[in-house]
């Protein structure tokens, strides 16, 4: 088979490689639906390690199941199936105490086009299939599922790991394709007020359409001094981060009130390996606030969950795709829109022949 991917660091291009073998607990899939990612530039021009040279790309897919290893029980050839960008093994001890994304060693989840190869080739290989497929419904279109692997499970994630409760005001840095789902996840789990920070028009429209309250731009000022105005100076319950690196955490270490503030970290800082908090926005850690971060979860039942969400309208992350491109040889031309991200982009797709 042939796929997309990392020759050596910063050179990408197509690969050969044979094709799968299906172990019992395995499935392969024809991908029918891709989408390239921040994280596959990431993984092309800034990481580093031998796992990642000669290494397919890829962890946003859809597809159609072409085999099953004896042990599947769940599903079947000709299945149209979601493919979660987090595939744990499942079978790992450390799933029963800790969270399935770090079971095993810290991001020992993230396997497409990390420790295995990834999803933009002809076929895709799927572990612990049963725990990691889920079927697309009817009526849910390819476009929405191939969002709901990633950027969907992503997005939401900030508003869990920021505890936004009914009637929160919360605040979004970033609204690309993670952010704008951190936006419609937030007004699902019920905030009031929801401050999202941002310039893109296109980005800006869709924000307000998933449940923005308001828009913030630093074009118009220092970020924290808005938001605090905007906040009558109480500051936010909740922030979630899903932009702007290092400046965004701290802008929202500041912004969080004092007495329970929660940060959510979504973004992966990659452009400083030090990361600096102005003791003033900690309150010398004496604040009651609180940063979390963490991988976005995977597995069946939590793409299922997203797949309903979509299937019974509330929420279309189908909108965010600005850019349509057909069959698999033109995952290079995506690729690259996601690297030298135009100003009109927000996700790409390409659909399979």
């Amino acid at each position: 088979m042939k796929g997309f991917g990392v020759l050596e660091k910063g050179k990408v291009g197509w690969l050969e490689k044979a094709d799968y073998v299906c172990g019992p607990d395995d499935a392969i899939v024809r991908p029918l639906a891709l989408s390239p990612c921040s994280s596959d530039v990431h993984s092309a021009y800034e990481m580093e390690g031998p796992h990642l040279i000669n290494r397919i790309l890829g962890h946003e897919s859809v597809g159609e199941v072409i085999e099953v290893g004896s042990n599947v029980k769940d599903f079947k050839v000709g299945d149209r199936v979601a493919i979660p960008c987090t595939t744990p093994t499942w079978k790992h001890p450390d799933i029963q105490d800790g969270t399935h994304q770090d079971a095993g060693g810290m991001f020992s989840a993230i396997n497409f086009s990390s420790y295995e190869d990834g999803t933009f080739a002809e076929q895709i290989k799927v572990r612990s299939a049963d725990m990691n497929l889920a079927l697309i419904p009817e009526g849910v279109s390819l476009e929405s599922a191939v969002m709901a692997t990633d950027m969907m499970t992503t997005g939401f994630y900030g508003s869990e790991l920021a505890d936004v409760k009914f009637g929160d005001t919360v605040v979004v840095f970033g609204i690309g394709p993670v952010g704008l789902m951190a936006v419609a996840g937030a007004k699902l789990r019920g905030a009031g007020k929801l401050i999202a920070v941002g310039t893109r028009p296109n980005c800006v429209a869709l924000a307000k359409e998933y449940g923005a309250t308001d828009i913030v731009s630093y074009k118009d000022g220092d970020l924290v001094e808005q938001i605090m105005k905007l906040t009558d100076g109480k500051g936010a319950d909740a922030a979630i981060v899903a932009g702007g690196g290092a400046e965004a955490l701290n802008n929202a270490i500041a912004v969080v009130k004092a007495g329970g503030g929660n940060v959510a970290m979504l973004e992966v800082i990659t452009e400083t390996e030090m990361l600096n908090i102005p003791n003033a926005y900690i309150g010398g850690f004496l604040s009651h606030k609180t940063i979390r971060g963490g991988l976005c979860p995977g597995g069946r039942k939590r793409i299922e969950r997203l797949l309903s969400l979509i299937k019974n309208g509330r929420v279309d992350p189908s909108k965010m795709i600005t850019h349509k491109f057909n069959g698999l040889d033109s995952i290079e031309e995506a690729f690259y829109l996601m690297k030298d991200k135009p100003r009109d982009l927000i996700k790409p797709i390409v659909i399979m022949d």
